[in-house]
């Protein structure tokens, strides 16, 4: 393998370093975190998911990461390319300055490698009962909605969970019990669903108006900022923030 990677690197017309970075608790020798520096072929198209796999296959089998076919829809492979949250199978090389440098989502813990324990983020993304509910049992008719309701969830549904978001969020780094944006989206989708009903809306708002729920966010727009599906994610956070505040008015 490494004979044919030397061979492909003369025969490049270009090449790109990344730096990549290791750390492996179950190996000594590599407890300690470091960058190791691979030169891959660069051609046309290639993305920071195909660099790691031609660097993982070429010249350390042992390099860990994360990825699922290259659907672009999995979220498994979110890293901190260059200074910022990114999926490794939507970043064009081109696009990037090179040296690459590649490390694991940040304000996670680092099981290996690039590869993050995901447990709380799922764990944040359960607690908003992410399903569809009804106030009442569905009578057996399709239950319809209009247009307007499905063009305004649309964006919250985009969500791959691939944690972008909460990793780029300041709120959620220093506090481990914020719901933070991606379950915030979440909840949105279903709380501006009218097939769910009244009573089941101010159920989700009690769970998101909670005191590490919407009021810890601070509008820094960094969320929206790095999600790889474009979901108005800061947008959503302040309409359930006005949604929360109009269920606790009263009128008498």
């Amino acid at each position: 393998m490494r004979e044919r990677a030397e061979a492909n690197l003369k025969d490049a017309e270009e090449t790109v370093k990344l730096k990549v970075f290791r750390y492996d608790p179950e190996v000594e020798g590599k407890k300690d975190p470091r960058f190791d520096t691979f030169r891959v072929p660069f051609k046309k198209g290639m993305t920071v998911l195909d660099a790691l796999i031609f660097a993982r296959d070429h010249f350390d089998s042992s390099l860990t990461f994360r990825h699922s076919c290259r659907q672009a829809i999995c979220g498994s492979d979110a890293l901190f390319v260059n200074g910022r949250q990114r999926l490794g199978c939507k970043t064009q090389m081109s696009e990037l300055e090179w040296p690459v440098r590649i490390e694991p989502l940040p304000h996670a813990e680092v099981v290996k490698d690039l590869v993050v324990d995901m447990e709380h983020f799922y764990d944040q993304m359960e607690s908003v009962e992410p399903y569809f509910q009804t106030d009442e049992l569905p009578s057996g008719e399709e239950q319809k909605q209009t247009r307007e309701n499905r063009e305004k969830v649309k964006m919250s549904t985009r969500c791959i969970w691939c944690s972008a978001c909460m990793s780029s969020c300041n709120i959620a780094a220093g506090d481990n019990e914020y719901l933070g944006p991606a379950a915030i989206n979440k909840a949105y989708r279903f709380a501006m669903d009218e097939r769910e009903g009244e009573a089941m809306k101010e159920h989700r708002l009690n769970i998101i108006e909670q005191e590490h729920g919407v009021w810890r966010c601070q509008t820094q727009f960094s969320c929206t900022e790095v999600c790889p599906k474009d979901i108005p994610l800061t947008e959503h956070i302040q309409e359930l923030k006005r949604e929360a505040v109009k269920s606790n008015l009263k009128f008498w």
